[in-house]
């Protein structure tokens, strides 16, 4: 392979696992160029997910939609079913106190969830007293670890976060054309071995 194409490509193992995976989902998208922001809503619609809005979930009790919108909105940021609606469609719920851009990376996450085949997180009894029942979320860190890579990398590809960087932009800025935080942005520049050249390139356009 020639080394010129060799620079397109993520300089991990690990790196290029997640963009090989996240070139598929924008190809899936119809997008055809790294520059191209990708809408994980429009993708959701492409992909038969259905995006319901928190009120539309029924059998909760006023308690637990109080906890879950209050106190406890930051515990969650969003959730698919793990059966199918009987149209086929998978339904995904994602957290309305939460931002749009923060929904965004969630919604990605959850479709990375699907489009890998990942066994969904289940909640099950880890133990028993006499004051109720404690439950756990049966949690696979290397599972959510590609889904989160997979999805944050569709939203923000390599080439073109590479290109952007060697041009001096700012994360504010390529998170603005993205339409993602400047969080996942600045993730996917280390993530992506660019940091130094990223500060380098800020350091010489600021002066």
């Amino acid at each position: 392979m020639p080394i010129s194409q060799l620079r397109d490509e993520p300089p991990t193992i690990k790196g290029r696992h997640h963009e090989t995976r996240a070139r598929g989902l924008r190809h899936f998208a119809g997008l055809t160029r790294d520059d191209q922001p990708l809408d994980p809503f429009e993708l959701a619609r492409y992909a038969n997910l259905l995006v319901a809005p928190f009120e539309a979930v029924e059998g909760l009790t006023a308690e637990t939609r109080e906890h879950l919108l209050g106190p406890g909105s930051e515990m969650w940021s969003g959730g698919a079913a793990s059966i199918a609606l009987p149209n086929g469609q998978k339904l995904i719920i994602l957290n309305p106190k939460h931002s749009t851009l923060r929904q965004r990376a969630t919604l990605m996450e959850e479709i990375s969830h699907v489009f890998l085949g990942h066994k969904p997180s289940r909640l099950a009894i880890e133990q028993k007293g006499a004051d109720g029942q404690t439950r756990a979320r049966d949690y696979n860190a290397a599972i959510e670890e590609e889904a989160y890579s997979t999805g944050a990398a569709a939203l923000v590809p390599y080439v073109g976060l590479k290109g952007y960087v060697e041009q001096g932009k700012t994360s504010a800025e390529i998170a603005k054309h993205y339409g993602v935080s400047r969080p996942l942005v600045e993730y996917r520049i280390k993530v992506s071995r660019l940091w130094d050249s990223y500060k380098e390139n800020i350091f010489r356009n600021s002066k």
